[in-house]
């Protein structure tokens, strides 16, 4: 396990790397079936203190189901576990309304501590072996397809087509340290690499879920949950704001408008929201006016700014759907230690698929999500 860092302008580069990877996806796991039965993941957050990786994994009972403690790693990682084949064999995933694909390794980079899967250890393997590659914001993975049963949370999608990956070279060193070993892919079959059935689709076709949605609390400081198959009404407060979406590959709505303070701040007609996305992102020239509006100084060309956690700063308003979802300062901004880095990030997507912005963690800690695949909406309310 890696000492905590210390907050140097260059330890805080790193961690602005680390934020605009994958990383980011889930906290904990609630699986309502059709059975009615729930099991809870719960993800517990380390005191700032204490963020650092811990080996340790409790599990206990509750009532017909079980808890399993994992970690949040500096509001940058959400990350849980899946089982894969017989016996089952534990590894940690992103859930990523980014992208549709199901992928775990099975090689263990050097130096590091993660989980594989090894199918030669499952019953349950179908070989496969079509080849399979896939490229996300921080860099390419590939391997090969294969087939076996995974297992997420009380459900198990039985003779299931994933990619066992074994090359994990395009998301650079850093992948040794980072907490989650595979990506789960939670977005529409459009965006699936070779067309292969979602994680989604396999769980509707095996009719195993109460309804064909899911829903995000993502923790600050507290617990958090992913629910497949309704929501915890525990998690927000009031009602939903139902979004249509405007194209089903991303979890894609309509941006009505951002801005800063009174002030709009974007040309952009189109927003993502997406859970393997740690910061909000936008175009590159609206990020960086952005941060000149709101008093944030960039280190050198990196793209990576820091604000006073005291500055006198404009909420940012994103409106969708007609109604307005507003962060304050202490909301868009990551604070440690007494410094604060501006948690929005650069990012130019051309046409046809961008220009756009990606509503990623920084938005879902405040907004409770519901992802309604039958409805083809999202739906918002204030997270509690």
């Amino acid at each position: 396990e890696p000492p905590a860092p210390p907050r140097s302008a260059r330890d805080w580069l790193l961690l602005f790397c680390k934020m605009l990877a994958v990383v980011a996806g889930v906290v904990a796991l609630v699986a309502r079936g059709a059975s009615g039965e729930v099991f809870r993941f719960k993800l517990k957050r380390l005191e700032k203190a204490k963020r650092r990786m811990r080996s340790k994994v409790e599990v206990r009972s509750v009532g017909s189901g079980e808890e399993i403690i994992i970690k949040d790693y500096e509001n940058a990682e959400y990350y849980g576990s899946i089982s894969v084949g017989t016996p089952e064999q534990a590894v940690s995933v992103i859930f990523d309304t980014g992208s549709s694909n199901l992928w775990v390794p099975n090689t263990k980079p050097v130096l590091s501590s993660h989980s594989i899967y090894d199918h030669s250890a499952s019953s349950t393997y179908v070989a496969n072996g079509s080849t399979f590659a896939i490229e996300y914001g921080s860099g390419p993975v590939s391997g090969y397809y294969s087939r076996d049963n995974v297992v997420v949370g009380d459900m198990t999608l039985e003779n299931y087509l994933f990619a066992e990956v074994n090359d994990t070279s395009g998301f650079g060193a850093s992948y040794r340290l980072e907490k989650f070993d595979g990506i789960l892919g939670l977005a529409w079959p459009s965006i699936s690499v070779d067309g292969v059935p979602t994680p989604l689709q396999a769980m509707i076709d095996a009719d195993l879920l109460d309804e064909n949605c899911f829903a995000f609390s993502l923790g600050d400081e507290a617990d958090g949950e992913l629910v497949f198959g309704g929501v915890d009404e525990a998690k927000y407060d009031g009602d939903f704001d139902y979004v249509p979406l405007s194209s089903k590959s991303y979890w894609e709505v309509t941006l009505d408008d951002f801005l800063v303070g009174d002030a709009s701040a974007t040309n952009a007609t189109k927003a993502i929201v997406d859970s393997g996305t740690s910061l909000l992102a936008g175009p590159t020239a609206e990020v960086a006016a952005v941060a000149a509006q709101l008093g944030a100084k960039e280190v050198g060309s990196t793209g990576e700014y820091f604000i006073s956690c005291d500055a006198d700063a404009p909420d940012l308003t994103f409106t969708l759907g007609g109604n307005a979802y507003s962060l304050s300062l202490s909301e868009y901004v990551i604070e440690d230690e007494g410094e604060c880095i501006l948690g929005m990030s650069g990012i130019d997507i051309p046409a046809p698929t961008g220009p756009l912005w990606i509503l990623g963690d920084v938005f879902m800690r405040k907004y409770y999500v519901k992802f309604d695949i039958d409805g083809e909406q999202i739906g918002i309310a204030t997270a509690v």
